[in-house]
């Protein structure tokens, strides 16, 4: 299976059941073949430090390895929101420091790593850069976009960013590149407007 590890102080159980069937969809449709997942710790990252998150990171890692919830060939888990490359590192160096001996392939229980620990380039954009790629390809479909009331293409038109993370950020980048005008960035707690656009380097 493969599917996403969410840190959020709004994470039930229901929600990561929904999440886990939405992933089932996209992997079928992207033609990837495993089932869907999803994972969760009830807990808002932002309040916790470095060595307070390491420490539940690394107790919820134990706890799918005693079930037999995680590893290459079971359960490949990856970064989502509330979820960074370090804290994809603990999982991958708890579960290697187990299961390393009698598993193989244990570099490959997570994705989302640092490059320098098995990690691949790309990973950091990419979730971002697929949302590019879907906004640009409804842009050049004539049935959408005259549908919309827009014309072909992304240069010149404008976009509200709803979150400014690993996804929000790649895609301002990426629409920014082709022309689009980033005029409103909207984060958790703050938000900012400018209808001149913004410049997505100076916003990070």
């Amino acid at each position: 299976m493969k599917g996403g590890t969410r840190y959020s102080e709004h994470c039930d159980l229901q929600e990561v059941e929904a999440l886990a069937s939405l992933m089932t969809f996209k992997l079928a449709i992207a033609d990837v073949p495993f089932g869907g997942a999803k994972g969760g710790v009830k807990i808002n990252p932002r309040e916790y430090s470095q060595g307070e998150l390491e420490r539940v990171t690394r107790k919820y890692t134990m706890e799918l390895i005693k079930k037999g919830f995680i590893g290459a060939q079971v359960d490949c888990l990856g970064p989502d929101m509330g979820t960074n490359e370090q804290i994809m590192t603990w999982i991958k160096d708890t579960y290697v420091s187990v299961c390393g001996e009698r598993d193989i392939n244990a570099e490959g229980c997570c994705t989302g790593k640092f490059v320098s620990q098995g990690g691949i380039s790309g990973r950091a954009e990419s979730t971002g850069l697929g949302v590019y790629y879907s906004i640009r390809e409804c842009l050049s479909i004539e049935s959408f976009y005259e549908k919309a009331g827009l014309t072909k293409g992304i240069k010149g038109k404008t976009f509200a960013v709803q979150g400014f993370g690993a996804v929000g950020y790649w895609a301002s980048k990426f629409l920014q590149k082709d022309g689009g005008k980033i005029t409103t960035v909207i984060e958790y707690n703050s938000a900012i407007t400018n209808p001149d656009g913004l410049d997505v380097e100076d916003v990070k």
